[in-house]
């Protein structure tokens, strides 16, 4: 008998046929002599309306407005883990939900965005032990005060994770509408390549550029507890990817995938004096506005008599546009700049493969082929298993498409 964990998103359970449907593939778990415990995400939807209500009648300006932010907001996954629990019942199989509070599952107190501390399993085992398959909602945790929490965007995958190194479970089964992990974006990349396995580490570079097939913590948790988690589609019987360590793949590959993100918006501050300092001076006040700082890069100074000066051009998200600027506004007389330049018509493309450690002129082929497409690159950055450029939106699909060939990812 295995311990199986298996996470539904809110598409696989957006409404109640969907709930159904969902039963049953847990049954077919249940029939095969394992135990089960389900994590479910609201039903899709559902979240961004309970936002939207919060929203009308709070500004959130305090820490315990925040909490009550997170009673409302948690009460989407409550409803569904409710609601399987009775459509597992219907169909002869023994369940019971558990919510955070009762197994509980513990996070620090930053609501809207807590952090697991601490899960404890012993009610959990004991209705495992019992026969029952046991439905517990993501997303959401209690701190030690007994106060309810949100985990942030994507918590629930991380919910399942977590549960899943808690319990020591043989594997972790994420459902969703995809049916797994693909070379590029297959929406985009009609040639496409779906992965049998792909490396913990090569996962979480893809997640954090932009694939939105895994919650980025989810990613980093099942690296770090060796969380062996396989990826499938709620909508088909196809075989899914498996995330497993680096020497389970045994598929060589120097570059696993493609990935994109439409979501960065550039910042160049001109003439600001080259000195030590200046980089903390303008990064420094965005940390502390909660702005997310990406690729960074630093023009070649130019003199003016005694004095040198520099361009910085960086990325934010384009949410944080706005923010950003009124931050450097605020900045001008301490950091006597030009003047800022900001570009939100942009597209971060990326290759990932841990194949890059040990191999020279990766890189040289991603210039080369943009530059073949006449496509301009106006930021670079890499790290160990990645690299990426930051160019005009209206060329990403070309440069994708283009990429995907160029490193043998098309489907063969």
């Amino acid at each position: 008998m295995a311990l199986i964990v298996q996470k539904f998103g809110g598409t696989s359970v957006a409404n109640t046929d969907n709930i159904k449907n969902v039963a049953r593939r847990v049954k077919s778990e249940v029939e095969k002599g394992n135990q089960v415990v389900v994590v479910v995400s609201a039903m899709s939807g559902t979240t961004d309306q309970l936002i939207k209500w919060v929203n009308a009648v709070s500004s959130l300006n305090t820490k315990e407005e925040e909490a009550e932010h997170d009673v409302v907001v948690s009460s989407g996954e409550q409803v569904t883990s409710g609601l399987l629990a009775l459509a597992l019942r219907a169909i002869d199989v023994p369940a019971i939900s558990m919510q955070a509070w009762q197994l509980p599952f513990y996070s620090d107190d930053m609501f809207r965005k807590a952090r697991i501390e601490d899960i404890e399993t012993g009610a959990l085992t004991d209705a495992l032990n019992k026969g029952l398959v046991v439905v517990v909602p993501g997303f959401q945790g209690i701190t030690r005060s007994k106060r309810v929490t949100t985990l942030g965007r994507g918590g629930s995958d991380t919910s399942g994770v977590a549960l899943a190194a808690a319990l020591k479970a043989e594997r972790c089964d994420i459902y969703t509408d995809v049916e797994g992990v693909y070379t590029s974006d297959p929406r985009v990349v009609t040639k496409a390549r779906k992965l049998r396995k792909i490396a913990y580490e090569e996962m979480m570079e893809m997640a954090s550029l932009g694939a939105k097939v895994l919650q980025l913590r989810s990613v980093e948790m099942a690296m770090k507890h060796k969380v062996r988690v396989q990826v499938l589609s709620s909508f088909s019987d196809k075989p899914g990817t498996l995330l497993v360590d680096e020497e389970e793949v045994m598929e060589r590959r120097l570059i696993t995938g493609v990935t994109y993100s439409r979501g960065e918006a550039q910042v160049t501050v001109t003439g600001i004096p080259d000195k030590p300092g200046i980089a903390a001076e303008i990064f420094g006040p965005l940390a502390d506005a909660e702005i997310n700082v990406d690729m960074i890069v630093q023009n070649i100074s130019e003199a003016s008599g005694n004095e040198k000066f520099t361009d910085m051009t960086f990325t934010v998200g384009k949410t944080d546009l706005d923010k950003a600027l009124s931050s450097l506004k605020a900045l001008k007389d301490k950091l006597k700049y030009r003047e800022l330049i900001t570009n939100d018509q942009v597209a971060k493309v990326s290759v990932v493969g841990v194949g890059m450690r040990s191999h020279a002129g990766l890189a040289q082929k991603m210039f080369k082929t943009l530059a073949e497409k006449g496509i301009n690159i106006h930021v670079i950055s890499t790290s160990e298993i990645k690299i990426s450029v930051l160019i005009s939106e209206e060329y990403l699909e070309l440069a994708l498409r283009a990429l995907h060939t160029a490193y043998g990812l098309d489907e063969k």
